[in-house]
């Protein structure tokens, strides 16, 4: 599957929360997200990312392992993902260093996520907030196969558009990459 995704940085995160409130609830959550790497960066260095998740919400607390493949829309940077939930964040974590992978980065983000249908579509809206980058962001998604991304790409604009979001707002910046050159 295909995450079609649009990312922004957020102008006013009241009054866009706001708008989401209207769309649905949110749930708030906290992520600590660690990126694995071999040591020469080959995975970083073909647009491909593999992460894993701690989600912290509403008292409770799941991990997700994730491998993103490299972007197959340059504009948007939309990956085909591939993800799963996983008992135990410990044993993976041995896994992946066992293999030879590092930890490139590990971080932390504030969430609130809001699902909706909209366009027909199940859709994910996320406004984060990472502690060591200024600024709020909005993520918006859905899932597609590769032949749905485009007209998937141009319902979430469309979404993103009625949310107040401007074109130039948009930005294909990752938080690994914002949160390393924040640390150097």
């Amino acid at each position: 599957m295909i995450e079609a995704e649009l990312k922004a940085r957020v102008r006013h995160p009241e009054q866009l929360n706001r708008q989401l409130r209207e769309l649905a609830a949110g749930e708030s959550s906290t992520y600590q997200d660690t990126y694995y790497d071999w040591p020469g960066g080959q995975l970083s260095a073909g647009g491909r990312e593999l992460r894993l998740r701690l989600v912290q919400a509403a008292g409770r607390q799941k991990a997700l392992l994730t491998y993103k493949e490299a972007a197959i829309d340059a504009a948007s940077g939309s990956k085909p993902e591939h993800e799963t939930e996983v008992a135990s964040p410990s044993a993976v974590d041995v896994l992946l260093r066992g293999l030879g992978l590092i930890c490139l980065v590990a971080f932390e983000k504030h969430c609130t996520n809001y699902r909706f249908t909209a366009r027909g579509r199940d859709m994910l809206a996320t406004v984060v907030r990472v502690p060591e980058l200024d600024g709020t962001f909005i993520e918006v998604e859905t899932m597609v196969d590769q032949d749905g991304t485009e007209a998937a790409l141009a319902d979430v604009r469309a979404i993103l558009d009625q949310l107040g979001i401007a074109e130039y707002d948009l930005t294909t910046e990752q938080y690994t990459a914002a949160v390393l050159a924040g640390r150097q």
